[in-house]
């Protein structure tokens, strides 16, 4: 009889626990959600960050607020997030540094981009171009090569993301260049010094650049997708001096692994519909982004994919881990 009881106590237990979750699922949010962002204001991923945002908190009735968290390569935001209660109220809006090349990049990753989230949803895709001040000495990308190699060790080049990082490594690799690498918080930080000629060159976000190479700040030499990018259609491919030379970054949401399947759900969808609707769509456009929706289950996979991915082209570009 006892065990009966004990037995009845714990099916009892059990089933106002599973309504307990299902009843947050439903109620969720009800409260505002934090946003973390491992880039400086005015970085692609912070813009995708806070355009999607904004869509998805009108979407769910709730405001999503933005928190920057630049330094480390990332890390300091991914490893927040992580960290954070599995409740849906802090998510991660970061990039391809965080989620894939970060693995490769770094010795000891204090987080897993693979055990430490849950997908929400990819959202967004963009190539970076090579900048220089409108006084570099060399104009084309043949000219800009054959001017680096004749100055071996003396030019500096920032990066503060994984894509200008292995853009840098990648294109000394395959044209043999010597060049000082710079590390920053954020790209704006790097093109910033590249305008100021504190560094003399970086791998930028193209929307950023389309407005100062527009003001006559900087000078695009070449984009790193594999094709011209269809935006930019008069600035070359480095792929058509280089063939196989191809970076492409992206953008993503994830929570901490373990948040409600509820939660994750309503945000994905939320989400994927801000994609959706022209005047994002053209928001999008003018950053020099593409979107790139996927959906939880995708971008997992995804994830999975880059990590391997990136571990090549780090390997190939011969970045050794920090």
């Amino acid at each position: 009889m006892r065990r009966s009881v004990e037995v009845g106590r714990t099916l009892l237990g059990a089933w106002l626990l599973a309504w307990a979750v299902i009843g947050m699922a439903q109620e969720w949010p009800v409260k505002a959600i934090r946003v973390a962002v491992p880039f400086p204001p005015g970085s692609a991923t912070d813009l995708v960050a806070r355009l999607v945002s904004k869509e998805i908190g009108e979407t769910l009735g709730q405001t999503l607020v933005i928190e920057n968290r630049p330094g480390a390569g990332g890390s300091i935001a991914a490893e927040y997030v992580a960290r954070s209660a599995p409740d849906g109220y802090t998510l991660l809006v970061a990039s391809n540094t965080q989620y894939a090349a970060n693995v490769s990049l770094f010795a000891k990753l204090p987080y897993d981009p693979i055990r430490d989230f849950t997908p929400v949803a990819r959202l967004s895709s963009q190539p970076t171009v090579l900048l220089v001040r409108p006084e570099f000495p060399a104009k084309t990308l043949a000219e800009f090569i054959a001017h680096v190699r004749a100055n071996p060790g003396k030019l500096s080049a920032g990066y503060g993301a994984s894509s200008a990082q292995v853009a840098i490594a990648q294109m000394s690799a395959m044209a043999r260049l010597d060049v000082t690498s710079v590390p920053y918080k954020g790209i704006p930080l790097a093109v910033t010094d590249v305008i100021g000629g504190t560094i003399d060159f970086t791998f930028g976000d193209v929307g950023a650049a389309m407005t100062q190479v527009a003001a006559g700040k900087l000078r695009a030499v070449a984009v790193t997708s594999a094709t011209r990018f269809a935006l930019t259609p008069d600035w070359p491919a480095v792929a058509e001096i280089y063939p196989g030379y191809e970076i492409i970054g992206w953008h993503a949401m994830t929570a901490p692994a373990g948040t409600p399947a509820g939660a994750i759900v309503k945000l994905q969808d939320a989400a994927l519909r801000a994609l959706t609707r022209p005047h994002v769509l053209e928001a999008l456009t003018k950053l020099g982004l593409t979107p790139a929706p996927q959906t939880s289950a995708e971008l997992g996979a995804y994830i999975r994919e880059e990590v391997a991915r990136w571990s090549a082209m780090i390997k190939a570009a011969g970045i050794k881990p920090e």
